[in-house]
């Protein structure tokens, strides 16, 4: 490692999941110039599965970030470096130069990275190989075959400028990238604005928000006299008034490419039950007044919940995985309980570990842990791994019930709909009854008819009649 590496450190992109290969950069909580810490969080990232803070490893100032807020970046990119010495003196122009001339053969990975800061760019990476070829042809011929050539690179470094123009960042024309900070290069690129076309203002030649703005004002009027088909552009722009495009990254994406995957690899089976709850609710009532459940969240999807739990006991063949690679099915021993959760995000999968082994009050808190952590964004891709089998509770939007697809790797999920007062049969009167129906999809490459079905029948019975938590569970 060289002295400058030594003092330059980068800090790449890291797999936060299992196996994940990209993550989007949501917000900087650093700047160039800033002293940071070991450990200190320097931003924040979405994978595929969740947001997630970055801790920078090592100490120093902030020299350059790489990339800018809104950026996917693929794992294992360098996206920060830190001066580790700040005292020792200026020297980001060394460390940059010997970069882009070692990096020649990486050449077509720079042009595709969106770097940030004051990096070389891909436009300097690409004048350095032509250079000896125009000088040296004219300047062999004459009498210095071996000292001409070493100084004309110099004397003529201005000779490709034409071709390819870049300002340094004081209005002359160099191989330095303009110079400027993250929120005013996002900016540039959202007004469509060339920073290299833009003459610095602030200290040191930094391109400033007002440079950028004013950039933007003349460019109208500098594409007046050609914006002649005006009526013909605005019937064009007129129809995506009333649209909206978002790119589908980040849990949006994993969300469909996991359901694609379910629904087209798995053959899916429903089935449904309707079932009178109201001895179920009492019980969550009581239990909100019991000493044993203080500080817990006692609602309805607990005890549907530990019905599950309950059921999978009784046929623990329900809660296994089809291994496609090995052609083995996987019964396992432990279940992990997935609820689906809907979060500004997206939808999301965590689940409670070893949630058989759990008591209520444990269970109950487990779940308002999972539900709280989901909804602030911080549930760790760790927590939405290794899933068994999921609930949905589709019944707090008012749903009855749906035909819910299998989070990839599961063998069931469980959708919980809405509990209604209804007219119901019991004991051989009509009744206003708590009624609500449940639905059980399930993998029929493992699972059969009969299994999916004694199942959701033993949720059923157990919700219907509570007491059953005791003498089945």
């Amino acid at each position: 490692m060289t002295a400058v590496e030594q003092r330059f450190r980068e800090f790449k992109m890291p797999d936060v999941g299992e196996g994940l290969t990209e993550a989007e950069i949501l917000k900087w909580f650093v700047a160039p110039g800033d002293t940071v810490s070991d450990g200190q969080v320097v931003c924040e990232v979405e994978t595929a599965k969740a947001a997630v803070e970055l801790p920078i490893p090592f100490d120093g100032v902030v020299h350059e970030l790489r990339f800018g807020e809104g950026t996917t970046v693929d794992v294992g990119t360098v996206i920060i470096s830190v001066d580790t010495q700040p005292g020792a003196g200026d020297a980001p122009a060394p460390a940059a130069a010997p970069a882009a001339s070692a990096a020649e053969p990486a050449e077509p990975e720079g042009r595709q990275a969106n770097l940030v800061g004051y990096g070389a760019a891909p436009a300097s990476t690409k004048r350095r190989p032509r250079k000896p070829v125009p000088v040296q042809q004219p300047r062999t011929a004459p009498t210095a075959p071996a000292a001409a050539p070493a100084p004309a690179p110099r004397a003529q470094a201005p000779a490709p400028a034409p071709v390819e123009p870049e300002l340094n960042g004081h209005g002359r024309i160099g191989a330095a990238r303009p110079l400027a900070k993250p929120p005013v290069r996002k900016l540039a690129k959202d007004l469509g604005i060339d920073l290299a076309s833009i003459t610095p203002t602030g200290p040191d030649g930094i391109i400033t928000r007002e440079d950028v703005h004013a950039a933007a004002q003349a460019v109208p009027a500098a594409e007046a006299p050609t914006a002649v088909p005006a009526a013909a552009e605005a019937v064009a722009v007129a129809p995506g008034a009333r649209e909206r495009r978002v790119p589908i990254k980040g849990v949006r994406k994993a969300t469909a490419q996991a359901m694609v995957s379910s629904a087209f690899t798995a053959p899916h089976v429903t089935e449904f039950v309707t079932v009178d709850v109201t001895r179920t609710m009492k019980l969550v009532a009581d239990l909100k007044q019991d000493p044993d459940m203080a500080g817990v969240r006692v609602n309805p999807l607990l005890l549907v919940a530990r019905a599950l739990l309950v059921a999978i006991k009784r046929n623990p063949d329900i809660n296994a995985s089809w291994d496609e690679a090995n052609q083995e099915i996987v019964y396992k021993d432990y279940v992990n309980l997935g609820i689906a959760a809907a979060t500004p995000r997206g939808l999301i999968v965590p689940n409670i570990k070893d949630a058989g082994a759990k008591t209520l009050p444990e269970l109950a808190s487990a779940l308002g842990e999972l539900v709280a952590t989901a909804r602030d964004g911080k549930t760790s891709p760790a927590a939405m791994s290794g899933g068994t089998v999921t609930i949905t509770n589709v019944g707090v939007f008012g749903v009855d019930t749906g035909t819910p697809i299998l989070n990839p790797g599961e063998s069931a999920i469980l959708a919980f709909g809405a509990v209604k007062l209804q007219p119901w049969v019991h004991k051989g009167e009509v009744k206003p009854r708590q009624v609500t129906t449940l639905a059980l999809s399930f993998d029929h490459r493992l699972v059969d008819g009969e299994l999916g079905s004694r199942v959701l029948a033993d949720v059923a019975a157990i919700l219907e009649r509570p007491k059953r938590l005791i003498t089945w569970g």
